[in-house]
């Protein structure tokens, strides 16, 4: 009954975890859970109340398909005036998330047999959002080069197929970023072989001190004119469950984008758009420069923390978004080991939570997320230390 398509696809391994934890602790199961991509943090209340002023002025119809037009104004204005890109309204189209941006693109830009171009380790869903499309993920690993993709690496895997090269920055799984000097390098080649860049830029305003984050389009016109840039409010404004996000691309992909989301979703909610209005055009500034700071401490709590705790190992600093990246190999005990198993024995043995690598294209590394309190890292950090002690 089910397509080659559905029958091969798995679940998302990181949604499937973060629920399964949730359930055990709705439970009574004492756990820290470390798994989630999901700050802490309340929706600002600036967001809050111009979704009420939505409902409250009867703004719950359709909106157009590629979101209202105030929206796309303010998405654009931001991307000019805090990230250096030069967008238009017209080149916006808001999502339901920045993931259903990124599934949609590839459905957009690529046919049959197609290849992408995904650094490893990747966020989960990549390559099979891709594949979805008939396209063809061919990973190139980062794990000898810092986590980042380099220029030699990138023409070693050109094929008269590529059409797209994927990067994210902030990462999501390794906190690496990529400084503007080595986009400039892979833009060159981008450039140079006619290929598509499809930026993923979620993380691009949690960088931590140390770290300056740069989007590709940014990087000029020549290189904006191949560019399609997915960012969304999800991580910055802690909006997770209003679902929205947008791509910025130039003219004709945005309006086929448009028309892709014309013939499935439609339009976001409306209210979720009106929420994510007042987010951009409201005095958030003073509350996200508070979580800025929070964060920044969050972070300091979890690199120093796992500093000492050997044989764990961090294996690149986090720079931004708020997952740390642990190399886990010190811990194996048997043949057969992997980060799953060892996530699994912290899980059993201590109740913290993590995130194994296997579906990151990382099967000797573990992520632990500090979106969640420094009450609940501290506790993870004691109750890992423990654990190790006790072997």
């Amino acid at each position: 009954m089910l397509s080659n398509r559905a029958r091969t696809l798995p679940a998302s391994s990181t949604a499937a975890l973060d629920a399964h934890i949730k359930a055990l602790q709705a439970d009574g199961a004492d756990i820290v859970n470390l798994t989630g991509g999901e700050l802490d943090f309340p929706t600002p209340e600036q967001a809050a109340e111009g979704a009420r002023r939505a409902i409250a002025e009867g703004r719950t119809r359709y909106t157009p398909v590629a979101g209202i037009g105030p929206l796309r104004e303010a998405i654009a204005q931001r991307l000019s005036s805090r990230w250096g890109c030069a967008y238009e309204p017209a080149q916006i189209v808001t999502t339901n998330g920045a993931k259903q941006a990124l599934a949609q693109i590839f459905t957009v830009l690529c046919e049959p047999g197609d290849e992408v171009l995904l650094p490893a380790p990747y966020w989960v869903s990549f390559p099979h959002m891709i594949a979805l499309a008939g396209a063809v993920p061919v990973v190139v690993d980062t794990t000898g080069t810092g986590f980042k993709l380099t220029p030699e690496a990138l023409r070693a895997h050109l094929t008269p197929r590529t059409r797209v090269l994927l990067l994210n920055s902030p990462s999501n799984p390794t906190g690496v970023v990529y400084e503007r000097t080595e986009l400039e390098d892979l833009a060159r080649i981008a450039v140079e072989h006619d290929l598509v860049v499809v930026s993923d830029e979620i993380y691009g305003d949690l960088v931590h001190e140390g770290a300056a984050f740069t989007s590709v389009a940014s990087l000029g016109p020549e290189v904006a004119e191949r560019t399609v840039t997915i960012g969304g409010f999800s991580k910055t404004y802690a909006m997770t469950g209003w679902r929205i996000g947008f791509a910025a691309a130039p003219a004709p992909v945005a309006a086929a984008l448009a028309a892709v989301q014309g013939h499935t979703s439609s339009a976001p909610s409306s209210i979720s758009q009106y929420a994510a209005l007042a987010a951009l055009t409201g005095d958030t500034d003073t509350e996200l420069a508070r979580r800025a700071e929070e964060l920044t401490v969050r972070r300091a709590l979890m690199r120093d923390g796992l500093a000492g705790l050997p044989p764990l190992r961090l294996a690149a600093p986090p720079q931004g978004g708020f997952f740390a990246f642990v190399d886990v190999r010190g811990l194996y005990t048997r043949p057969d080991d992997d980060a799953g198993t060892v996530a699994r024995d912290l899980l059993e043995h201590t109740g913290v939570a993590v995130m194994p690598g296997r579906d990151f294209a990382a099967p000797d590394h573990v992520r632990l997320s500090y979106a969640v309190g420094t009450e609940d890292i501290s506790q993870a950090l004691q109750r890992i230390g423990a654990y190790l002690k006790s072997l």
